[in-house]
């Protein structure tokens, strides 16, 4: 009898269907050990060396992520999302030329402007969800790394990761693609052309709020992923075995959130573009926004949990309606099963190219009519 191909979503709610083979625990038990013994003949043929490098717990954390991305050359997991990001950057040599989203996560913008430079890579920002700009900035035989964030944080733009694959390869560049508000759920960019997939795994992923995690995938196994590989392993940025086994309990039910956020997150975006103080909406899903086609056509079963709004009455009026919400959090972050929101510009500060009168919010799981009233409520307190 041939065996059944499994949805991701199956293998994912069962954690690849691992069972412990000493208990029979359908929960996998935490590796916490640093070391291992070694072989009379000095080898291991365990496979593990050190807890530096790797961890069993990680691996099976690593194992569910990769299958989710279909990742060929597997996925790794790091301490956060930032070291994630940055052990991408690092693999490069000094005096490599970087093409990066103009609108991305402000940390990572941020490093990019000031290590990554003193470390001697040349970056250049350009807004990627524009083709005919993105292909102008890449330098052919020059530029090393094409980086997208897409659905970019906190706009929601979006990329083209097809067309952007074409132009990175075309000038001897690898594209990466930040892709952690949309999630393997809805986007899989390694499939669409992307050379490796990055997530801030602390964000939906996890989706707990509890755990602060980063990972990569990769297409390829080849050169540029081995340096990835050596920069975890000699800069220790492995993720803990109790934080990758947190991480794996969120991605084992991260298909019922993602669908129940996504569409409370569309729900939002519709009413709020009626609101007579909401001046716009962010949300690729609306029709209206300016990356829909492209959108519609490489996310699959809705269109992420993220968007924005913009407060008639400006920055004051947005702040104040921020300082008055009851159900929502204000809270850095995203991705989690409670809502939250923030005035992103504030955060930012100086250079952000964030509105001042924009409101960023994450949808959680609850009651959708809930989540609206109470925004509904808070805007108008802004405005009195």
């Amino acid at each position: 009898m041939t065996k059944r191909t499994l949805h991701p979503r199956s293998l994912a709610a069962q954690a690849m269907g691992k069972i412990d083979p000493l208990t029979k625990a359908v929960v996998p038990p935490i590796h916490i050990a640093t070391t291992y013994i070694r072989d009379e003949d000095n080898a291991y043929s365990s496979g593990f060396v050190y807890g530096r490098p790797d961890n069993e717990t990680t691996r099976e954390a690593e194992s569910v992520l990769a299958m989710l991305e279909e990742a060929k050359a597997g996925a790794l997991l790091f301490g956060s999302g930032m070291a994630a990001a940055t052990a991408v950057f690092q693999a490069l040599s000094p005096g490599d030329h970087v093409v990066a989203s103009k609108v991305m996560y402000w940390a990572l913008r941020s490093w990019l402007l000031t290590e990554a430079t003193r470390w001697g890579l040349k970056i250049d920002f350009v807004e990627t969800d524009d083709l005919v700009a993105l292909e102008a900035a890449v330098k052919p035989g020059v530029t090393k790394l094409v980086w997208a964030e897409t659905p970019s944080n906190p706009l929601w733009t979006i990329t083209d990761i097809a067309g952007a694959a074409e132009i990175a390869h075309a000038a001897g560049a690898k594209l990466a693609v930040d892709s952690t508000c949309a999630s393997p759920v809805h986007t899989r960019p390694l499939t669409l052309g992307a050379d490796i997939v990055m997530h801030a795994a602390t964000k939906v992923l996890n989706g707990h709020s509890d755990v602060v995690a980063g990972a990569l995938c990769a297409r390829e196994d080849d050169e540029f992923w081995g340096r990835v590989k050596t920069v975890r392993k000699m800069q220790g940025g492995i993720l803990g075995p109790f934080e990758a086994y947190l991480l794996m309990r969120g991605m084992r039910t991260l298909h019922v959130r993602q669908e129940r956020q996504s569409a409370s997150a569309m729900t939002l975006a519709q009413k709020l573009s009626a609101h007579p103080l909401v001046a716009r909406v962010l949300y690729p899903g609306l029709p209206q926004h300016p990356g829909h086609d492209i959108a519609a056509r490489q996310m699959e079963g809705g269109f992420g949990y993220m968007l924005s709004i913009q407060v008639t009455g400006g920055e004051a009026a947005a702040v104040k309606a921020a300082a008055h919400v009851e159900l929502y959090k204000r809270a850095t972050s995203l991705g989690g099963v409670e809502s939250l929101i923030e005035h992103r510009a504030s955060i930012e500060g100086a250079g952000s190219p964030c509105p001042t009168d924009l409101l960023r919010l994450s949808t959680g799981i609850e009651d959708v009519e809930d989540l609206y009233a109470d925004i509904d409520q808070a805007l108008r307190v802004g405005h009195a």
